[in-house]
């Protein structure tokens, strides 16, 4: 397989302080098999959708003591390259770059507006197997109360274009690489509590999305939005047990016309 594109979601991981609890959730709702624990790698473990790789849990660092969250990584062919660009445009790195074995290159960073994300230069881990399938990452959204911030930055460190939806009801926008839209920008709202961070929803795909939601919520996670049927798919946002938020899509099942997006200069 050949490195991705600067800029696409190449990976996702989360953290959780019950690996066990995780595992037995996302298994049961997403279908997931996990490979053995890495303890070199502080028991990093990857979760498989039909044999392949799909995304990883892991439990925290000692001493660490952050809320279960879902990362999404965007690939760099140069992580310290982009690092210097990530700080030249006002975000932060949270790690700096971190070769992880032959696997690759990792460093953490943060938007301007508060939003996180991780960067992946590809080693031997190339990032996800499969995507769009039942149990594979499908889609992602920098959810953000700043969005001016995120339109300048993301497209200013990655080879982003730019295009809005328009639509009256939300603020909403694309990332591009090439001809792919690869990721999406939503403000957030009155919606949210003032308590909820900005952060990167990470839609998993699903065959049913209903199905799903009822074993989601059957295994004690909350249902925060839908379902709802798009012209994209019928989706469903929710928090998981342990708090991390994700959302599911079945995108067989669609309502409506796509919506129409220009450009942004």
């Amino acid at each position: 397989m050949a490195a991705l594109p600067e800029g696409t979601p190449c990976w996702a991981d989360a953290t959780f302080a019950d690996l066990d609890a995780a595992k037995s959730f996302y298994g049961d709702v997403l279908g997931w098999t996990f490979g053995e624990s890495s303890a070199e790698f502080g028991n990093y473990t990857q979760a498989y959708a039909d044999g392949k790789a799909v995304a990883a849990v892991v439990p925290p660092m000692p001493g660490q003591d952050a809320p279960s969250a879902w990362c999404l990584y965007l690939a760099s062919p140069n992580a310290a390259a982009t690092a210097e660009k990530i700080r030249a445009n006002g975000g932060e790195t949270l790690m700096d770059p971190m070769r992880v074995g032959d696997f690759g290159t990792m460093l953490m960073a943060r938007d301007p507006g508060g939003v996180a994300f991780g960067v992946w230069q590809a080693g031997t881990h190339e990032g996800f197997g499969a995507r769009g399938v039942p149990g594979a990452f499908c889609w992602a959204e920098v959810f953000t109360r700043e969005p001016a911030k995120a339109d300048a930055f993301f497209p200013a460190v990655f080879p982003y274009t730019l295009r809005e939806m328009q639509d009256d009801h939300v603020d909403f926008r694309l990332f591009g690489v090439g001809d792919e839209t690869v990721m999406g920008r939503m403000r957030m709202g009155d919606e949210f509590p003032p308590e909820v961070p900005p952060y990167v929803n990470v839609y998993f795909t699903v065959a049913d999305c209903d199905a799903a939601v009822a074993k989601a919520t059957e295994r004690g996670a909350v249902l925060r939005f839908g379902p709802m049927s798009m012209p994209f798919g019928r989706f469903a946002a929710l928090t998981d047990p342990q708090g991390a938020a994700f959302s599911v899509i079945d995108v067989t099942t669609t309502e409506g016309e796509m919506p129409t997006t220009v450009p942004v200069s």
